[in-house]
């Protein structure tokens, strides 16, 4: 018997059964997310699998995958899917790479800048890379107005650049952490034995980013390949998966067809994030405790080409969303340059409702969600292994489905009369659920990680004390992972506000959100008022970023 289960068992009254209130309560915190997980993103995805299996008639079969694989565009959405993906994962990386180098093994300067640039795209709808391209690159752009010059902008090469731009960041932050992953002494023994850098760069820091390079592939891959709001803006005629689905369902009333189509889509996917985690846990899990972090030494040549080419890099994507700012603010882009705030007066496409909307239920998906994230983590660390594993692997599902099949499972879930669940469809709580459910995995990752840090000898220490499960949770746990449930709550939050492809299909004319009526006005042919409206996001996003940077300092203050 531990300690810990000692000081809980010497703690229990007489004619009680040791522990059990506590595996009462143990259990309750893993039972009620469970019930979530199974109810909102289980049962959706099991009904897609079964509609599609529905064929026009009724009747049960392969007809609608038959159909499918006969379909010339839905093939040729597929191929181009495919292609877009792989394009943009090897520009991505290679770039990624680049800027992460600069930023981790040289004194480069204009770091900060690096970083903001990398934060932009974070903080909107992914369609505003493609809003931006469309003010500088577009038949009314910036470039066509002072040169003359005509770009087709809309198709793959469009669409390609603004998929770079969204996957970008990611893919950095990725390398980033494989190469602080690094040991020093790998190149100190090298540079004993004589090693030039460039035999240092191709013989240890390549083989050693290996994994991560694997694992940032795949996530961009899968960012691709799942992305709707791009695609919608700037792909023109290049016809994808993500909005073929929408083609299907939204347009032709297609649902089974729509679902073939999900399945697709969610095959990938799949295997993408299966050979990422592999990928994660050979790179990270081979990681000394004891390794020394690689510290940048100045080298004037080196960290001037890194200063010029990072930021020249990274200065596009600065530009692209600032041009979409300032769009925003201009008379008639982009004839009549004058500074007006008229587009901000929105009445169209609800006005400002969905933004109120948006905001409600992103807090409430945070709120919700990083309870229910907290009390399984808690009680995943403290129930037997056999099971936690199993309730693991069912809590890092969701990272697989694309935003565009969790949406179009909820049609098929909740939009049924007749069941209790059909009260649910066509309010803001239904879209609140299928953003918190969308983003689960990496809640739940991030959760994990925090749980694992608190000591288990202050665990112990308040059992000992005679304290049971409650007590631990609120005086030994609660303190110290304070920063990372706020972290938690604030990324749910901001990917709540800014997220397209999962709610696209859960809108109605009474509920919408904000990033739906910026694909709305886009279309609409209001690009100045989706600007503003982007603009709007990118400052509830941007505060809350900054809110929580300094409230987890304060909680960090406060513990030391």
């Amino acid at each position: 018997m531990s300690t810990l289960q000692a000081g809980a068992a010497i703690a229990t009254p007489a004619g009680r059964a040791p522990w059990s209130a506590d595996r009462l309560l143990l259990w309750t915190c893993v039972a009620i997310p469970l019930a979530g997980l199974a109810l909102f993103f289980l049962y959706p995805l099991a009904t897609v699998a079964w509609r599609s299996l529905v064929e026009k008639d009724g009747s049960i079969g392969l007809g609608n995958y038959a159909e499918v694989f006969a379909t010339r565009g839905i093939l040729t959405a597929t191929v181009n899917s495919l292609v877009m993906s792989a394009a943009t994962t090897l520009i991505s990386i290679t770039a990624g790479f680049a800027i992460a180098y600069g930023l981790d093994r040289s004194c480069m300067r204009g770091k900060g800048i690096v970083r903001l640039a990398l934060v932009l795209p974070l903080l909107a709808p992914s369609l505003v890379q493609g809003l931006g391209l469309i003010f500088i690159l577009g038949r009314n752009g910036l470039v066509h107005r002072w040169t003359g010059w005509e770009i087709d902008i809309y198709g793959f090469w469009g669409l390609l650049i603004s998929n770079v731009f969204y996957a970008l960041p990611q893919a950095v932050l990725i390398l980033q952490a494989a190469l602080r992953n690094m040991d020093a002494r790998y190149y100190d023994a090298a540079e004993v034995m004589g090693a030039s850098s460039t035999r240092q760069f191709f013989d240890i820091t390549l083989p050693n980013c290996k994994f991560g390079l694997l694992s940032a592939g795949f996530v961009v891959f899968v960012i691709t390949i799942t992305d709707f709001g791009n695609a919608a803006v700037i792909g023109g005629n290049y016809r994808v998966l993500a909005t073929e689905i929408y083609s299907q369902v939204s347009g032709q009333m297609n649902f089974g067809m729509g679902s073939v189509v999900g399945i697709l889509l969610l095959l990938p996917s799949l295997i993408s994030v299966q050979i990422e985690r592999v990928a994660s846990q050979r790179q990270f899990g081979s990681a000394s405790p004891s390794g020394i972090r690689v510290a940048p030494q100045p080298a004037r040549a080196r960290d001037l080409a890194f200063g010029i080419g990072v930021l020249l890099a990274c200065s596009t994507i600065i530009l692209t969303v600032a041009t979409v700012v300032f769009a925003s603010f201009m008379r008639l882009w982009p004839y009549r340059m004058e500074w007006t705030l008229k587009h901000y007066d929105i009445t169209v496409s609800g006005g400002y409702a969905p933004l109120w909307t948006s905001l409600y239920l992103s807090l409430a998906a945070a709120g919700g969600g990083v309870l229910l994230l907290f009390f399984l983590s808690f009680g995943v660390c403290r129930i037997g292994r056999g099971w936690a594993k199993v309730i693991y692997l069912l809590s890092v599902l969701p990272v697989g489905v694309p935003g565009l099949v969790l949406g179009l499972s909820y049609i098929f879930a909740f939009n049924a009369p007749g069941t209790p669940l059909y009260a649910l469809y066509g309010s803001a709580a239904l879209i609140a659920l299928c953003n918190f459910y969308h983003y689960h995995t990496q809640g739940f990752l991030t959760m994990m990680t925090g749980m694992r840090a608190v000591p288990q000898a202050l665990e112990e220490a308040v059992s000992c004390l005679g304290g049971g499960t409650m007590q631990v949770l609120r005086d030994a746990v609660l303190p110290l992972i304070a920063p990372t449930v706020l972290g938690v709550f604030f990324f749910l939050f901001m990917r709540s506000m800014v997220t397209l492809s999962a709610v696209i299909f859960l809108v109605t004319p009474s509920v919408s959100v904000a990033p739906v009526s910026v694909l709305r006005l886009d279309e609409a042919g209001f690009v100045s008022q989706a600007a503003a409206y982007s603009t709007l996001i990118m400052l509830v996003v941007g505060g809350s970023l900054l809110a929580m940077r300094a409230l987890i300092a304060g909680a960090a203050r406060r513990r030391r």
